[in-house]
């Protein structure tokens, strides 16, 4: 591999949604694609909530973090960020109380902010007071509210730092798709949930944009 050539990285790609996207991306994608995944224990239904509170954010949010920290610096123009967030996460803000939704709709919000947030709501859910402190009832979509206000700060800097070079990061949501974790009954088939985040992956060199956005069908949606 050479340093001139394209690559495309997909992470969690082993199966459903993200084997798909490595398959239209092998069909589509004028590079090399780079399948990684990993192997990980799920908790059981059963499972405390302040617990699977703790293990879906350190994968959803902080894997996706790690993940951007270390790879973001090597992008070269542009390139393409997709991060998979969920419908849940617009689902979910509009549970939060007003005064996180405020905080996670702002233009400003920082990283380290976002970090704060996601790490307070571990630590509610431990104490047994999220509820009170304005949180819903679920883990995975407070997470993917973080994920989604990540992508839109990472896009703000990118912009910032970066902006001559035409890079492009987004948020997208694949849809209900037919996966181990969504069961069996969801309308799409992992090949439709791809389309979204392939369709992001590649956008032409000449795109202004979708950029910072949460996109779903391939239309951005308001955050």
């Amino acid at each position: 591999m050479s340093s001139s050539t394209r690559v495309a990285l997909v992470t969690g790609a082993n199966k459903g949604i993200g084997l798909a996207i490595v398959r239209d991306l092998c069909r589509e994608f004028p590079g090399d694609v780079v399948l990684t995944a990993r192997d990980e224990a799920r908790a059981a239904d059963t499972t405390p909530f302040h617990i699977q509170a703790e293990v879906t954010m350190k994968t959803n949010f902080f894997g996706t973090r790690d993940v951007c920290t270390e790879l973001l610096p090597l992008i070269k123009p542009h390139g393409r960020v997709v991060n998979v967030s969920s419908f849940v996460s617009v689902n979910s803000l509009k549970k939060c109380s007003p005064e996180l939704q405020q905080k996670f709709r702002s233009e400003t919000i920082t990283e380290e902010e976002l970090v704060g947030l996601m790490n307070k709501f571990v630590e509610d859910t431990k104490s047994g007071v999220h509820r009170k402190e304005g949180w819903p009832d679920t883990a995975y979509g407070v997470t993917k509210i973080g994920v989604t206000v990540l992508s839109r700060i990472h896009a703000r800097k990118l912009s910032e730092q970066r902006g001559g070079d035409k890079i492009l990061l987004n948020a997208c949501c694949p849809g209900w798709v037919r996966t181990d974790m969504a069961g069996p009954k969801a309308p799409k088939s992992p090949e439709e949930g791809a389309e979204t985040p392939v369709y992001l992956a590649l956008l032409p060199s000449d795109a202004e944009g979708p950029h910072g956005e949460f996109v779903s069908e391939k239309k951005v949606v308001q955050w």
